[in-house]
């Protein structure tokens, strides 16, 4: 028998939008041979629903998509996932179709409440296994953590129950958000379970953005050796197969893995495309520097929406150097994108002129640097209002994480594509983004980073060296390493000092911040609830 595997972009709350979808999905695979379509976690509703869970109008609306959608199913077995309801309680659920009824359905039994995840909030666990027979094949159903918390939910683990009723195959749905290396993560999951339980296994994994997650899809098959026989591309949505022969699945075609760089990128890429598309804005706003920042930004922006959504405002003052400018202009042409001009000087001089009075004989400092990032902010801002796109921000992790960034000002937009992207990796990726076509002028990437907003100023003046600044919040943010572990890994301890307290500092800048897309194990966004109000400093 074949089957298939729908890796499909869903939208969150569009039940008829997805149902259609799926409905799609399972004529073409019925067309070229299938048995079976495979959804990913909750493609019904899209995935993370969040609080839509919580009102009773989606509940009884998914309820009733779900009957329209099994009327619709005949010549082919759909096995849809969807939310749930039984005596008042709320289950993730995966249904299986046929022939116009709904004929089984599994209750997922673990719940992620970790990192991204928060699924206690909405979910009861289920316990019982699913099992059902198709072409003489029993096949189980798991739900994305029931394989990662394999073991923990009471004493046997779900694809334990499966294989104990009788399962020959076990069909996973997932909606496993994107970080670096993921991909080798499940892989090495997947071996074990196979091998731990004798099954051949089905990954099929959701893909697109949603808010600041990205689906990588990448979903895949191995047998119950663990070896994997096929594997789908990732970022891609499409529709893959396999063939089963005596419950034993195939070789097939395995996709080409990407290089950290190339994966990074088609995820921003992605994040960007679905949070503009999504959200129905016809374009993006983009303050350009002449920075490298700004300019991958911008070729991320293109890449994802196509030149003509994209418009790139330099706004220069008189300590914008003469090569920003010129880079800026040679980026925009080759790029091919609108492409405005908008000195702030004249603006800049009247705020001065307008608070001369009250800061007579104070000395310009920061709150003058603020002043110009929050000009070049309304102006953005302005033009977001004026034709309906949105300003989509280009400060990186770094900037965010030790508060090297203007609340109102450059921190002023819809979107910040490169919000978890450390600086060291900023540079990589322009790097990379070069070796597809030459974008990004090389003197951007070779140029000592600056803010440009007083003489002579670079991010070295107040900033620890990038390298060192990023391996230090890595270790602080992501694994919650405390100071001194950092120091005794080699790092200075007045470096340390510096960037501990400058993430702790920040948290409320972070929490006025635009969402942007998650790349990192922990971003600064739902990964990190962190109090802004806090007497607690860590021990040195």
């Amino acid at each position: 028998m074949k089957i298939a595997i729908a890796q499909i972009n869903c939208l969150v709350g569009d039940l008829d939008g997805n149902a259609a979808k799926i409905l799609d999905y399972a004529e073409r695979a019925s067309k070229e041979g299938a048995s079976l379509l495979l959804t990913p976690e909750l493609a019904l509703t899209g995935y993370p629903p969040e609080d839509l869970l919580l009102r009773e109008g989606f509940l009884q609306a998914c309820e009733e998509a779900l009957v329209n959608l099994a009327a619709q199913t005949s010549g082919i077995t759909l096995v849809v996932g969807h939310p749930h309801r039984v005596a008042g309680k709320r289950y993730n659920a995966a249904s299986v179709l046929q022939d116009g009824k709904i004929v089984a359905t599994y209750l997922k039994h673990c719940l992620p409440n970790h990192t991204v995840f928060d699924e206690v909030r909405y979910f009861s666990t289920g316990s019982e296994p699913c099992v059902f027979e198709l072409d003489g094949i029993k096949f189980g159903l798991n739900i994305c953590a029931d394989i990662w918390d394999e073991g923990v939910c009471g004493n046997h683990g779900p694809a334990e129950k499966a294989r104990a009723a009788g399962a020959q195959v076990l069909l996973v749905l997932n909606a496993s958000p994107y970080h670096m290396e993921k991909q080798d993560g499940r892989h090495q999951l997947v071996v074990s379970l196979a091998r731990e339980n004798g099954m051949a296994v089905v990954y099929a994994n959701l893909v697109g953005g949603q808010d600041e997650l990205v689906f990588d899809g990448n979903s895949f098959v191995m047998d119950a050796s663990g070896k994997l026989v096929r594997e789908l591309p990732a970022f891609e949505e499409t529709l893959g197969f396999v063939s089963l022969e005596n419950a034993v699945p195939q070789p097939g075609k395995i996709a080409p893995s990407l290089s950290l760089e190339a994966s990074v990128y088609q995820a921003l890429c992605l994040g960007v495309r679905d949070y503009v598309g999504k959200n129905g804005f016809p374009g993006v706003e983009l303050g350009l520097s002449g920075g490298i920042d700004s300019a991958l930004t911008l070729a991320i922006a293109v890449d994802a929406l196509g030149a003509a959504h994209v418009h790139a405002v330099m706004m220069p003052s008189q300590f914008t150097a003469d090569i920003s400018l010129e880079d800026s202009q040679s980026m925009v042409e080759t790029l091919g994108v609108r492409y405005s001009e908008i000195p702030i000087k004249p603006m800049f001089d009247a705020f001065l002129n307008s608070l001369a009075d009250e800061f007579d004989n104070l000395p310009f400092d920061l709150t003058e640097e603020n002043i110009q990032a929050r000009i070049r902010g309304t102006m953005l801002m302005a033009m977001s209002n004026k034709y309906g796109t949105i300003v989509i921000t280009t400060g990186n992790k770094s900037e965010m994480g030790v508060g090297y960034a203007t609340l109102y000002g450059d921190m002023a937009g819809g979107f910040a594509v490169l919000k978890d992207v450390p600086k060291t990796l900023v540079y990589r990726l322009a790097k990379y983004r070069n070796t597809i076509s030459a974008v990004i002028p090389e003197r951007v990437i070779t140029r000592a980073p600056s803010a440009e907003l007083r003489p002579d100023q670079t991010d070295q003046d107040a900033l620890p060296p990038y390298d060192i600044l990023d391996a230090i919040m890595e270790r602080y943010v992501e694994h919650d390493l405390c100071p001194n572990e950092i120091i005794a890994q080699g790092f200075p301890e007045a470096d340390v000092r510096k960037v501990v307290r400058l993430i702790d500092l920040n948290e409320y800048k972070r929490r006025q911040s635009p969402v942007g897309v998650r790349i990192t194990q922990r971003g600064f966004g739902k990964d990190r609830r962190y109090p802004i109000t806090s007497k607690y400093k860590p021990q040195f």
